[in-house]
């Protein structure tokens, strides 16, 4: 006997999950706002690291707002007038929630990947290298076009399901655009964590200390974060023909930026300390002959604190 589990079952669990990583991107998104600002002028703040992580952010609560909402008017509201009951309820693919996350989903893949192509681009230091990233972000926004608005094209069958039909063309769009933003995510995390391998190998000969916190690791460790729940939600989404599931990746999203974000933040802090007390300790060298001499008023003082 085959395992099956309703749909409403399905959706309500896919809410808890959505909610608990909700709640630890709201943490990072603190401890990202944070690091990045934490003992900084305002001139030193990276103003467009902390742009795009406010707009991963307010994208995420947005979409845990319509997740509660959409989960009362199934569940509360709607259960025994909805025909079909709460499983048709969250079947129906016209719902203007249901498309309200699809747009959010696809406006924060859309940031999220323009925001590794960029940071490749700093990397790199030339246009060439995005050219294919840049291309791969234009189909994630056209198939993303087309998953949002292909439902409006179509008509329920009779009890408010539809056709295998539709559901198939529905699961192409939805295909094509993850095969694509799994593709930019890999190609330019790829191309990042190559750069920084490269530049690190040659400097690792004239480097005293290490760093505590690889920036190569960093990239490796976000890129496959993403890809791997990319892959199981996708693989979810194909077997079991329940397509709200794809929603999952919102939180997953800001999670993985968030990790890039403060990891590399900590990394740079700890740089420049390291910097600095070898600056001091250099300078502290250079004076201390100086006070040890039998004359503290001596004319060189003031050149020797430059």
């Amino acid at each position: 006997m085959a395992f099956t589990v309703q749909l409403d079952t399905a959706f309500l669990v896919s809410s808890v999950l959505v909610g608990i990583l909700y709640g630890f991107s709201v943490l990072m998104f603190i401890g990202t706002i944070w690091t990045l600002t934490y003992k900084r002028r305002t001139r030193d703040i990276n103003r467009s690291m902390v742009a795009a992580a406010t707009l991963l952010f307010l994208l995420s609560t947005v979409d845990m707002i319509l997740v509660i909402i959409e989960v009362e008017d199934g569940l509360v509201k709607y259960p025994n007038t909805f025909p079909g009951g709460p499983e048709s309820f969250f079947a129906d693919l016209l719902q203007e929630i249901f498309i309200a996350k699809n747009v959010i989903y696809t406006l924060q893949t859309l940031l999220g990947d323009g925001v590794v192509i960029y940071r490749c681009y700093v990397v790199w230091q030339s246009v060439r290298v995005i050219i294919l990233p840049c291309m791969l972000w234009c189909g994630i926004a056209a198939f993303g076009i087309c998953w949002v608005y292909a439902p409006r094209s179509s008509s329920p069958v009779s009890g408010g399901n539809y056709d295998q039909t539709f559901i198939a063309g529905e699961i192409i769009w939805i295909t094509a655009f993850l095969t694509f933003t799994l593709a930019t995510n890999l190609f330019s995390s790829g191309l990042v964590a190559y750069r920084i391998w490269t530049i690190e190998r040659k400097v690792s000969a004239v480097r005293v200390t290490k760093r505590k916190i690889p920036l190569l690791r960093v990239f490796v460790d976000a890129a496959i974060l993403y890809s791997y729940m990319v892959i199981t939600l996708f693989i979810t989404c194909l077997l079991s023909k329940i397509l709200t599931s794809i929603n999952q990746l919102i939180p997953i999203i800001s999670i993985a930026f968030y990790m890039v974000f403060i990891r590399i933040a900590i990394s740079k802090h700890t740089q420049d300390g390291w910097s600095s007390e070898t600056e001091r300790g250099t300078l502290q060298f250079r004076i201390q002959p100086l006070q040890s001499g039998p004359r503290h008023n001596d004319v060189s003082w003031p050149t020797a604190q430059k």
